[in-house]
């Protein structure tokens, strides 16, 4: 991968709905090369897929925590997170917790549900969220082209 690559993956960060001509044109290609960049980075694994960024508070989600699990009951929570409709990420972590779970749910109330049932299978100690900066970008260093 070298710095062109580089300058799609962060174009395509910032605006994966970006025109190919318009890619082009940031990165100093013509289309039918940076389309051909792109198809490479999709190939390759290097992009995965593209999503749209929905704003839970537009849908009446505006408490976000993160649950922090202790537990042995390991496949049991992680299918108890992976079919409730709160739990927005789940990552099984090494060290004293063994899961965290991004929630985002509607109240407080509707937070404390979700602990009261996720107990079952471990230890939690919920983090609510203030503020966030959102900036879900894969920044490259400048010096380092074998990435």
């Amino acid at each position: 991968m070298d710095l062109i690559d580089r300058k799609i993956l962060h174009e395509l960060q910032l605006n994966a709905k970006i025109s190919m001509k318009e890619l082009a044109q940031k990165v100093y290609l013509s289309s039918p090369s940076t389309i051909e960049r792109v198809r490479r980075l999709e190939e390759n694994g290097i992009i995965k897929g593209y999503k749209a960024i929905v704003d839970a508070e537009k849908l009446n989600r505006n408490i976000t925590a993160f649950v922090l699990f202790e537990t042995t009951k390991c496949k049991d929570l992680a299918a108890f997170c992976n079919f409730h409709p709160d739990v927005m990420e789940c990552y099984r972590v090494a060290g004293q917790i063994s899961y965290v779970a991004k929630v985002c749910t509607e109240s407080v109330h509707t937070l404390e549900e979700f602990i009261d049932k996720a107990m079952e299978f471990g230890t939690p100690s919920t983090n609510i969220v203030l503020s966030s900066n959102d900036n879900m970008e894969i920044k490259f260093s400048k010096d380092n082209s074998n990435q």
